[in-house]
């Protein structure tokens, strides 16, 4: 895929300015490309969710409700969230750095719960903006799968919302944001099947396209098992039914493959079964993209042999020999902050399996995002706006598809709702698009003129001051003085300073605040702030946190004033003084404050009288050893002398996956290949191979040999030849 123009505006909305980004575009256009390379380059403090656990295992993130610990019923606007569903202090510490949240497939996201999330971010930063002033990056297309909304939710919800759609929420209305279509279409290259599909996208096919489309009608069809058909399905039930009815029709033993989950993974997040029964011949799709490049997601293949525990061969066509399936794992994350306060993903759980399932069929909902050349289609149950839209999308080409049901006008089902959404958004994107150089600068100036703003400083100390003279002037009498004496110093030469210097950065253009002229001025500006900053509260602070005082009440609210007006002073000095030395741009400027929030301040201890319960210590989790891989273990063995045959029944493994593990460290100090395989067995293998050719598969070759010559024997010579 390349960058093409919507990519770059999409990437300089996200990382240059603080507008928050809709990205959208029809199937197969790189939504999910743009993505990962968000998450792999931006320099932002960022969190990815989805709204469903195999989404979000997908997306490398959590889900919405486990990261914003939300209860599953609707969100009535202005309810508060329970105390029950309160958070730990390394997630709200994360919450407050935050730069940005991705969203994906946010089609699939409730108005309701995309305002329950604004309420927690809001809440969590204490900051009143939409979603607590974080930048959202929503990825979707609401021309494919919409919310979920059963009945009893609909009678709650529509009394507050238009619409379930993530648009119609209240919080995402006063967000300003930018629409962006990514509008090169990747998986089709046929511009008439392009044409059919962008109609029905827009819920307006033609005759003409129902009547091509209709052409590839085959109700009786009966795809023989080289040719790799799917059939995609509306509901869970049909496709499970007929992915048992036909592994039950196959001849041969049923071999059981038992997921290895560690720790905490939900079962709803599983890729696949955790008890996956295949047999030899059985149609399976591969759930999972292969580094090597010998399989990705959505390819289909059939079973070709099951030889031992977790080694299964699987034929694709147009694959030349059989490809070895070997398990791969799927990480349950959620996000920490590690030693460089970095937010990053902390594995909580495993799930290690084939990368396979059956797949005779599928239902349209779990074939989002995945690729076929051969599908037939079942969409005559059709349910929900832009099921038909993603069956077609998912295949490559007009000629790959047959129809088990007519498609029909009434079975495209488009909601009014999203068309004129999404037509609204169309002129308002043009727009935003037009104005993004004027955006880029305004989110530089912006982010230089928060660091001069003293505002929240100001306000903390008005608060505290006003409770030392209506409450404790007369306890307090130097205390109070001296903290009226620090509100008028901080308004004289904090304040009014910071207004004329915020002035002058107002002016400037972004080229003359990014010269070396400059940034020397806006490192002597945070020196000058941090030092009256420091003269100004240092000693207050210090002699407030002495303080006792009897009234329980009274004691908790100079408390809570005086952390507060702690933590602002503390952020700010320590943001100054880090900018008066590097200078000021965006990524140290993001970095710092992140570094600041998250510093440990000074804690003013709690008065005598107010008693509350000690917090138990955390306990210490257990570090986890890390295992040497299986492949490791078994040369170790191998190198101390041991045979295949000791190792396999030491181990408890098939010989045939003993080969395999000594075999993958060829090469490496220890490995002797004679041990392995005689000089003669060798070059009499070598010279059949040679004979018939080095793609020819094991099976052949192994039926030419002998029963002298092993699979493991055969395998290993050809790996050798294939690197020379």
């Amino acid at each position: 895929m390349t960058f093409n123009q919507e990519f770059n505006q999409a990437w300089d909305f996200v990382e240059h300015t603080g507008i928050s980004i809709f990205l959208t575009g029809k199937a197969g256009t790189g939504k999910t490309t743009f993505l990962k390379y968000v998450r792999d380059h931006s320099t932002k403090r960022m969190i990815v969710v989805a709204p469903s656990g195999v989404a979000a295992i997908n997306a490398g993130g959590a889900t919405i409700h486990s990261f914003f610990q939300l209860p599953l019923s609707p969100y009535i606007p202005g309810a508060q969230i329970q105390q029950r569903f309160d958070f730990s202090r390394e997630k709200r510490r994360i919450i407050s750095t935050l730069d940005m949240l991705v969203i994906d497939e946010i089609s699939m996201v409730r108005a309701d719960l995309l305002d329950e999330i604004d309420n927690v971010l809001r809440r969590l930063r204490r900051n009143r903006r939409p979603f607590g002033g974080v930048q959202l990056l929503l990825i979707g297309d609401l021309n494919q799968l919409c919310p979920v909304v059963t009945p009893e939710d609909e009678a709650v919800i529509s009394q507050y919302y238009k619409s379930p759609f993530f648009f119609d929420s209240d919080a995402l209305k006063r967000t300003p944001y930018v629409t962006i279509q990514l509008k090169q279409v990747y998986r089709q290259n046929d511009q008439r099947f392009l044409t059919i599909l962008n109609h029905i996208r827009d819920g307006k096919p033609t005759d003409a396209d129902l009547q091509l489309l209709n052409m590839r009608l085959n109700p009786n069809f009966r795809p023989n098992n080289k040719e790799g058909y799917i059939r995609l399905v509306t509901h869970n039930r049909m496709a499970d039914n007929l992915n048992r009815s036909e592994l039950q029709r196959l001849q041969g033993r049923l071999y059981t493959f038992n997921a290895d989950i560690e720790g905490d993974f939900p079962e709803m997040s599983y890729p696949t079964d955790a008890k996956l029964e295949l047999k030899v011949g059985a149609q399976v799709m591969f759930i999972r993209n292969d580094p090597a490049g010998l399989y990705y997601n959505g390819k289909i293949g059939i079973v070709h042999s099951i030889t031992g525990d977790n080694e299964v061969e699987v034929e694709c066509q147009g694959t030349s020999g059989f490809i070895n399936v070997e398990p791969q794992t799927w990480e349950n994350a959620k996000y920490k902050l590690n030693e460089k306060n970095e937010i990053v993903a902390d594995v909580q759980g495993t799930f290690t399996q084939i990368p396979l399932r059956l797949a005779w069929a599928i239902t349209i909902h779990k074939s989002q995002g995945l690729t076929f050349d051969r599908a037939i289609i079942d969409a005559g149950y059709a349910f929900t706006s832009g099921q038909v839209y993603v069956a077609l999308s998912r295949c490559r080409t007009l000629e790959g598809i047959v129809l088990a049901t007519p498609i029909t006008r009434s079975a495209i089902q488009n909601d009014l709702r999203v068309e004129s959404y999404i037509s609204n958004q169309e002129t308002a994107a043009q727009r935003s698009i037009d104005d993004l150089p004027r955006l880029k600068q305004n989110y530089y100036k912006e982010q230089l003129l928060s660091l001069f703003d003293f505002q929240p400083i100001q306000q903390a100390e008005d608060q505290l001051m006003r409770l030392f003279i209506g409450s404790l002037s007369k306890q307090y009498g130097t205390l109070t003085f001296l903290h009226k004496k620090a509100a008028d110093t901080m308004q004289a030469q904090v304040m009014e300073v910071a207004v004329k210097w915020q002035t002058v950065i107002g002016r400037k253009s972004v080229d003359e605040l990014k010269s070396d002229h400059f940034q020397q001025r806006v490192k002597d500006s945070a020196k000058y702030f941090a030092t009256n900053l420091h003269s100004i509260f240092d000693d207050v602070l210090r002699h407030t946190s002495e303080t006792n005082v009897s009234n329980n009440a009274l004691a908790k609210q100079l408390n809570n004033d005086y952390d507060n007006l702690k933590t602002n002073y503390t952020i700010a000095y320590r943001l100054l003084k880090n900018i008066s030395q590097k200078g000021f741009s965006l990524q140290i400027y993001q970095q710092e404050r992140a570094d600041a929030i998250l510093g440990k301040p000074e804690q003013k201890p709690q008065p005598k009288e107010v008693k509350k319960p000690e917090e138990k210590p955390a306990a210490k989790k257990k570090s986890k050893e890390k295992k040497t891989p299986s492949s490791m273990q078994s040369f170790m063995l191998f190198k101390q002398g041991q045979s295949v045959e000791e190792i396999a029944k030491a181990r408890g493994l098939s010989i045939s996956t003993v080969w395999e593990h000594i075999s993958s460290h060829y090469g490496e100090e220890g490995f002797d290949m004679d041990r392995l395989v005689s000089k003669n067995k060798a070059a009499v293998i070598r010279k059949k191979l040679q004979e018939m050719g080095p793609d020819t598969a094991l099976k052949p070759v192994k039926e030419a040999l002998g029963d002298d010559y092993s699979y493991g024997e055969i395998r290993l010579v050809k790996m050798i030849m294939a690197m020379s």
